[in-house]
């Protein structure tokens, strides 16, 4: 699979929208092939891990997020979920799980319903090693502004308290895991 052939299949070549996903998904590709490198002991498919890193915000233009140079009608946070639904189309289900399950450090089924979020109601949490390493590898990059320099684990502990403790849990246990 080269997950190029799907992004220029959905995505114009060289438009600020490709550049911002496409250097975006390799930043978070190469944080989390840098983990698998460092941590052998977790098993980690590296080359599934490389693929479904560049493909995981593949829904991005399906939302309405014009700082991202996306002008489509659903709001940013459906993007996971209609990432999922496109790849499952393109026969991808492992790499279309990615999708889903990377925003924040996952959704529950609770979080969904408490916030109300207009997204699907079901868990939406990541669960392989593969899902937990590309999630976490994305934390450290913004598609909005400086898409290749990472940020802090303070920064994003910060960032993830506006959304809840389990958030926060979430990612400090992953610290531990990966860093």
């Amino acid at each position: 699979m080269n997950p190029e052939d799907i992004i220029n299949k959905y995505y114009v070549t060289g438009s600020p929208l490709w550049v911002t996903l496409t250097e975006h998904s390799k930043a978070v590709r190469d944080k989390a092939l840098q983990i698998i490198a460092q941590h052998p002991e977790l098993g980690a498919d590296a080359t599934f891990v490389s693929e479904a890193s560049m493909l995981h915000d593949i829904g991005i233009y399906l939302t309405n997020a014009p700082d991202l140079y996306c002008v489509g009608d659903m709001p940013y946070i459906c993007h996971g979920y209609l990432g999922r639904e496109l790849l499952e189309k393109e026969g991808y289900p492992l790499h279309a799980l990615i999708c889903e399950r990377h925003t924040g450090t996952g959704l529950s089924m609770a979080t969904i319903l408490n916030q109300n979020l207009p997204i699907p109601h079901r868990d939406m949490l990541p669960t392989s090693i593969e899902e937990q390493i590309i999630c976490f590898a994305d934390k450290f990059y913004s598609k909005s502004h400086a898409l290749t320099k990472p940020k802090t684990v303070k920064k994003i502990i910060k960032s993830m308290a506006k959304h809840g403790e389990d958030q926060v849990i979430r990612f400090r246990s992953w610290c531990e895991m990966f860093l």
